[in-house]
């Protein structure tokens, strides 16, 4: 009989101390071995890395620099002045984004990086009133931004930090686009 006692005794303390134990092995196991299939966000995210503060010119001769918009979130698009149809495309895609911020507009920017000395048209000047447009030809601005294909294929978005942190690529999806900035509006407190 005084041999059940401890035999019951020992398999409570290698009770608890699995209890205890398992959790350490399982956030082991998890972190170095488990890999998610899927994410939640649509656009590629990037290592982020601060834009370049240097001094630009806006195309009606102001200046321009990113720190002056620190705080805010930004939609970088590049094209040259001329604008085709798939730079006119993205302009309205991140026009769109941003007003269907609901309360959260206020927060959000945008800016066209002309990779030109051109002027773009006075319709597109009217149409995307509001957009910063800035002659970023040459400029380490341009240099800055990671791209695959065409430096112009992609919209990026810059944090209030004045960070890179998302691209979308060509042809995005403006509300799959949309549903990345909500979320991160949502949980933002820097801006």
């Amino acid at each position: 009989m005084s041999n059940d006692v401890p035999s019951r005794s020992r398999k409570a303390l290698w009770l608890v101390a699995a209890v205890c134990i398992a959790p350490f092995v399982a956030s082991f196991a998890v972190y170095y071995f488990y890999q998610p299939d899927a994410r939640i966000n649509y656009g590629q995210l990037l290592e982020p890395k601060p834009l370049p503060a240097g001094p630009l010119k806006l195309i009606d001769g102001g200046a321009f620099s990113f720190s002056q918009l620190q705080g805010k979130w930004l939609f970088v698009t590049v094209d040259d002045a001329a604008c085709d149809a798939y730079c006119e495309k993205k302009l309205w895609q991140i026009r769109q984004v941003r007003k269907t911020q609901g309360k959260y507009p206020e927060r959000i920017e945008r800016v066209w990086l002309i990779t030109d000395a051109g002027q773009p048209l006075p319709r597109l000047r009217t149409e995307y009133d509001g957009t910063w447009m800035v002659n970023a030809a040459g400029s380490a601005q341009l240099d800055a931004l990671p791209y695959q294909g065409a430096r112009t294929d992609h919209i990026y978005l810059v944090d209030p930090l004045g960070n890179l942190v998302l691209r979308y690529p060509r042809d995005a999806d403006p509300s799959r686009m949309r549903k990345d900035l909500e979320r991160l509006l949502k949980v933002s407190r820097i801006g």
